[in-house]
């Protein structure tokens, strides 16, 4: 059942939207959805329903609530060194679960917030349960010793070593403790900040 929920957000808003919908079966399945309704037209949808979707799409891709985008966005408009467009993007980018999900710790956002959520990270040296907390150039995120013997962590590094982190992470595989050493930059081809950020405007 849940899956077939996430295959019908990512018929709407896109495969990108969840992990689950980027694989072939999926892709069958929307197959099969565009033969049957090959022949209907589709509806024109306009410049405000286009926002809608792009606000959507965000929210479901980052797993988070109406409000804390409504947050995030208001923030973005108050920060001057950069766009807020790309201001945007850096605050979403900087979560806690997302970094994790970066790194490659945690195959999907969903279960990088249950493993933040649970404690299992420290952050500087301390313990955090925050899946939303910010993190900064300097900070040092690393494993929790107490739970590097759960079976989730088991073989972790061996899996890891194949992953490409982005260039604002570095990531000691061994120890499992990553630094972030500077600040996201935006490639994102999927996910429109800047229609966002004008569906807030309004």
């Amino acid at each position: 059942m849940i899956i077939g929920a996430k295959y019908k957000v990512c018929r709407r808003l896109g495969s990108g939207v969840f992990e689950k919908c980027q694989n072939q079966k999926f892709s069958l399945s929307e197959a099969r959805h565009e033969k049957s309704n090959r022949g209907k037209r589709r509806k024109q949808v306009s410049d405000y329903g286009q926002q809608l979707i792009e606000k959507q799409k965000i929210r479901f891709s980052y797993g988070i609530s109406e409000k804390q985008l409504g947050n995030y966005v208001k923030e973005a408009t108050t920060i001057k060194k950069v766009t807020p467009r790309d201001a945007l993007f850096q605050l979403l980018e900087a979560r806690l679960d997302n970094t994790l999900y970066r790194l490659g710790i945690a195959s999907t956002r969903r279960l990088a917030r249950q493993m933040s959520s649970h404690g299992h990270f420290v952050v500087n040296g301390k313990r955090t349960t925050v899946p939303s907390f910010r993190l900064k150039e300097g900070d040092v995120v690393a494993l929790r010793e107490g739970s590097k013997s759960r079976t989730l962590f088991q073989g972790l590094d061996k899996k890891l070593a194949k992953v490409a982190n982005p260039a604002w992470l570095s990531f000691d595989v061994k120890n499992l403790s990553a630094k972030i050493t500077g600040v996201p930059v935006n490639t994102e081809t999927f996910l429109d900040f800047g229609s966002v950020l004008e569906f807030y405007s309004r």
